[in-house]
């Protein structure tokens, strides 16, 4: 479907929008500015008549139009102007139409909503211009220029290994570094949680976004998800460009941009590398508007894939430190009581017997075990003993320092590796473990005592030695009727 306005003006356009009420909107406002103005409902209708006719500009409102299903047709009728003037108003929550459209032909744009006087500049500005020459300098080179230094140097933030924050951090120290830029920032989506400002950084140190926001975190539960463009972007996985901070239509955040000198944002999202939505987003602030040509949006959204696999890594690094913790933690630590178990305590006594003769310094061996622990299991079963073991270690943790290390080295028995301590204190805390454990209350059995060895480590002794010795004394203590301690032989 189409339509023809009045001639009133002195060149020929063509508007292309679905929606009849916004057609008749632009007539109303820009009409005049044309001697010929046709309208156009699709790009059926707007392929017809620029067959038919010459068209001086084009201008195609994106507003209405569906990404996903209009896409491939407006990009045919860009092609088609053949470097012929074109015009594009974009919605500033879906920029990502401009990079696609640039693809496909040489254009212009403004961002969205616009009103009617600066539409009607914008297109008189345009109709003045007429084509470009083909050879005719513009600033891109200069641009593109920029943004390749800017990637390097965002490569370099990334390329240092650190955790996620310290590398947002200097991802958004770089993107300050390009002209323009008066603060950036990185949002995140947190695993499982939501997004937050995980990092900014700017030339004006009281911009804060969190301030300007109103929080720092769960940011898409934020009223301001739908205007900012930071949080845009990653909420709908989308580039966002906001050129004037009035056409958010939020007055409170278009005053407190302009307060810091803020007149454009542009939020790019952070892919995730895999199927669902974006893992946060990218967002510059400029302090001033200006308009991107297709090769820089396409750089810019290369960044944005960068810094997604630079996030990525760091993700994975954290990860795998986290894993390594817990594969150490479970290789080293007895599941049932929690305290370290055989292989790691043998382990460790090698290490303090090292630390012990190169300091010169007395190591004290305490092996203890649970007194007729068999005949808890028989008579109050397996699950009270499970808990008896669990109670007579945390016991057993509360009471020696922290520099001492326990041990479960095998079913009831236990040990306690002593740094810098003699036989006689060793002595000392083998009898404040027997009483205190005597004095604990056992859930499902009241009480049980435990049998104590102790041996001080000799000069040129072993572990293996060492060992066997403290286990002898435990043995005499168990011989000698229970619930005592006795010293290990030289």
């Amino acid at each position: 479907m189409s339509q023809q306005a009045e001639p009133q003006g002195q060149r020929s356009g063509l508007f292309v929008n679905p929606a009849a009420a916004r057609r008749a909107q632009f007539q109303a406002d820009c009409g005049s500015g044309f001697a010929s103005l046709m309208l156009a409902d699709g790009v059926d209708a707007a392929l017809e008549l620029l067959a038919r006719e010459p068209i001086d500009l084009l201008v195609i409102d994106l507003e209405r139009f569906d990404p996903e299903l209009d896409l491939a047709g407006l990009a045919q009728l860009v092609e088609a102007r053949a470097g012929a003037p074109v015009f594009v108003l974009c919605p500033f929550s879906n920029a990502r139409w401009l990079p696609a459209l640039m693809a496909r032909g040489p254009l212009d744009y403004a961002i969205a909503p616009l009103a009617p006087a600066a539409l009607c500049a914008a297109l008189a500005a345009q109709l003045a211009a007429g084509p470009a020459p083909a050879a005719a300098p513009t600033p891109r080179e200069t641009e593109l220029l920029e943004l390749a230094a800017l990637r390097a140097r965002v490569q370099a933030a990334l390329s240092e290994g650190d955790d996620i924050g310290a590398l947002a951090e200097r991802v958004c120290e770089a993107l300050c570094s390009w002209p323009g830029v008066v603060h950036a920032a990185l949002f995140y989506l947190q695993p499982g949680g939501d997004l937050q400002l995980q990092a900014q950084h700017g030339v004006r140190r009281e911009l804060n976004l969190a301030r300007v926001l109103g929080r720092g975190e769960r940011l898409l539960q934020s009223p301001l998800r739908h205007a900012f463009p930071g949080l845009l972007a990653a909420a709908a996985n989308t580039i966002v460009l906001l050129d004037a901070p009035e056409k958010s239509g939020e007055p409170e955040l278009t005053e407190a941009l302009r307060a810091h000198g803020v007149e454009m944002v542009l939020g790019l999202p952070v892919p995730a590398g895999g199927p669902g939505g974006a893992r946060g987003s990218l967002c510059l602030l400029f302090d001033a508007s200006h308009p991107f040509s297709r090769d820089a949006l396409d750089a810019l959204e290369a960044l944005a894939g960068l810094v997604a696999v630079g996030l990525h890594m760091a993700d994975m690094g954290r990860e795998s430190d986290e894993l390594l913790a817990r594969l150490t933690h479970i290789s080293t630590t007895d599941a049932l009581t929690g305290v370290a178990n055989r292989r790691h305590g043998e382990a460790l006594l090698e290490q303090e017997i090292k630390r012990a003769r190169r300091y010169r310094l007395p190591l004290a061996l305490i092996a203890f075990d649970i007194d007729r622990f068999k005949e808890v299991n028989d008579r109050y079963g397996h699950p009270v003993g499970d808990i008896a073991l669990r109670t007579v270690a945390e016991a057993a943790q509360g009471l020696v320092r922290s520099s001492d290390i326990v041990v479960r080295s095998g079913g009831e028995d236990f040990q306690v590796i002593a740094p810098h301590t003699s036989a006689i204190d060793g002595l000392k805390m083998a009898e404040k473990l027997r009483v205190a454990i005597a004095a604990t209350l056992i859930p499902g059995c009241d009480q049980v005592t435990v049998s104590l060895g102790v041996a001080q480590l000799g000069d040129q002794e072993s572990a293996d030695s060492l060992t066997v010795r403290v286990n002898a004394a435990l043995a005499r203590a168990k011989r000698a009727g229970r619930n005592c301690v006795e010293l290990a032989m030289s």
